[in-house]
């Protein structure tokens, strides 16, 4: 049974892996990515645009399945080497978190439904990975109401 997950990060960086078919957490450590196996369902959440910023953007920015192999290790220079996996990324818009989160069994009920995203990857309901995939594959263009 394949298992469904947010990731947690920056848009800027969620595009760069999304350009080259890649997922990097929690600033590139590889425990958090050998839970996840090929053919999981990913969503990436992005709290800001850029890392270190003040802006709110808390969008769902990238959604995608685990393509087969294990994490990886790339070379970014200057000595960081952050882990990775292959993701097949799907052609989805970015949109709000928001106007979903009455929908959402982490975040239904639950005033505090972010500091979940705080661990930079936990799983969901395969329920929740269906309604933001629908959301977001049906949706053009950006849409952060």
């Amino acid at each position: 049974m394949h298992k469904s997950w947010i990731a947690v990060a920056s848009a800027e960086h969620v595009r760069i892996g999304r350009a080259n078919g890649f997922m990097q957490v929690c600033h590139g450590k590889g425990g958090p990515l050998r839970r996840i196996s090929p053919g999981d369902q990913v969503a990436y959440y992005s709290p800001v645009e850029k890392l270190g910023a003040k802006d709110r953007l808390q969008a769902i920015t990238a959604v995608g399945i685990v393509k087969p192999g294990a994490p990886y290790q790339a070379d970014m220079g200057g000595g960081f080497r952050p882990f990775r996996r292959d993701v097949a990324w799907s052609d989805a818009a970015e949109i709000a978190i928001r106007p979903l989160l009455g929908s959402l069994a982490f975040a239904c009920d639950n005033p505090n439904w972010g500091y979940q995203l705080r661990f930079g990857l936990f799983e969901i309901e395969a329920d929740d990975m269906e309604l933001i995939r629908h959301v977001a594959t049906a949706q053009r263009p950006l849409l952060l109401a």
